[in-house]
């Protein structure tokens, strides 16, 4: 007589299980994503104000879904956005590229989505007239532009795989003369994490490790004209979009 009820309540218990680990799957990235984006809101707010600081954390986490929207597509797994105050954000690929051509794919996407995100900030400037969204804009198009250094973890250097890892060197140049102009903790970093990179094009490569940087003419074509085209628009968005340094305080 208690037999269907046990089989009820093993039913219940499993799909109660099923349930919470979904829930755990898709819940915990989102709350991990969610709550970095808050903690990054609050740091910038203390300097610029909350609607700066949202804006701004959005164009990241733009920024970051291109990469996202391109690996995935490439049926890479990824993880979720997670943010870092004053260090902006990044993605954890858990599956590594297959190919210099697919990692330079991947690294572009960041910079193509967030540019456009930007570039929509000062449409909306000037539909409204805000001053917030222009420094927006202008934001939007530095953070990509310096992402497009092609040095290290940084973009530009996932890029320069597919056209050459040469490029690394002078990405490395730039990121020097930038520190000695004006030294900076984040710089400082960057160049500390770049140099096992740039010390792998002197060092003997294998068979495979040879294989990952060879790319078809039309690839290394493509890419070229979408990394210095954009190169391009970012460096004519900020100039359009300049503003004077400190205007941004008192914008909440």
């Amino acid at each position: 007589m208690l037999g269907p009820v046990g089989v009820v309540l093993v039913i219940v218990v499993t799909k109660g299980k099923t349930i919470a680990l979904l829930a755990l799957k898709f819940g915990a990235p989102i709350l991990k994503t969610g709550a970095t984006m808050i903690l990054s809101i609050g740091a910038y707010a203390m300097l610029w104000g909350w609607k700066y600081a949202v804006g701004f954390v959005l164009l990241i986490f733009v920024h970051e879904l291109g990469h996202v929207i391109v690996a995935r597509q490439a049926g890479l797994k990824v993880g979720a956005p997670m943010f870092i105050p004053f260090m902006g954000a990044f993605i954890a690929l858990k599956d590594a590229p297959k190919n210099a051509w697919i990692e330079a794919c991947v690294g572009i996407g960041g910079p193509l989505l967030g540019t456009l995100a930007a570039a929509l900030c000062e449409v909306w400037f000037r539909i409204t007239g805000n001053p917030l969204y222009r420094a927006l804009a202008y934001s939007g198009f530095f953070l990509n532009l310096f992402n497009m250094m092609p040095v290290g973890f940084l973009d530009g250097g996932r890029i320069a795989t597919a056209l050459s890892p040469w490029l690394w060197l002078a990405g490395l140049a730039v990121l020097v003369a930038m520190i000695v102009a004006q030294p900076n903790f984040l710089l400082i970093l960057i160049l500390i994490m770049s140099l096992p990179r740039v010390w792998s094009l002197f060092r003997p490569k294998t068979d495979e490790e040879a294989r990952y940087f060879e790319v078809t003419p039309e690839q290394r074509g493509t890419m070229a004209v979408l990394y210095f085209g954009l190169l391009v628009l970012l460096v004519l968005g900020m100039r359009m979009t300049h503003i004077e340094p400190g205007s941004l305080r008192g914008i909440d």
